[in-house]
């Protein structure tokens, strides 16, 4: 009896091993939610490792640009605005969303940004944890996104 637990035992811890090992895993520290990563974001607009993969091309029908972003711990956007606004969705990860003039916000999973027109802000993973979001940039007609500065290592931790 003893004999059969012990075989089984062994059976078993050999093919737990055996799919550990072939298994393929994320690599840590990479989220893109359910979508692919995307390629590098332009480093004029972002600091750090920023993936976009673009879900919805902006045209005139629908006038709605859409992409999955995900950041890497650290990295963040520039102070930008949107003309129209912005909405964000988090599906992974930790991150920070703010507003000029406002303290910073943690976003987690689950939740939803809305960005009001012409709101200057900034959003980006926590330092420990990346993040990733979908954005939505709605009424595209009336532009899509005006760039400004990049957000100091001051304001980026300054999070309380």
């Amino acid at each position: 009896m003893i004999r059969i637990i012990l075989t089984t035992t062994l059976a078993l811890s050999t093919a737990l091993t055996s799919f550990a090992q072939t298994t393929p895993k994320a690599p840590a520290g990479q989220l893109s939610g359910p979508f692919p990563k995307g390629v590098r974001a332009p480093e004029a607009n972002f600091t750090g490792a920023v993936y976009v993969h673009t879900l919805v091309k902006n045209d005139a029908t629908f006038n709605c640009a859409s992409s999955n972003v995900t950041f890497t711990p650290g990295a963040r956007s520039h102070w930008h605005k949107h003309a129209a606004g912005q909405i964000l969705l988090v599906t992974e990860g930790v991150g920070y969303y703010q507003e000029k003039g406002q303290p910073i916000r943690l976003l987690r999973k689950g939740e939803v940004v809305q960005a009001q027109p012409g709101v200057e802000h900034w959003h980006g993973a926590s330092p420990r944890q990346g993040m990733t979001h979908i954005a939505l940039n709605v009424n595209t007609e009336q532009g899509i996104v005006d760039w400004g500065r990049a957000v100091t290592d001051q304001e980026y931790n300054s999070f309380k």
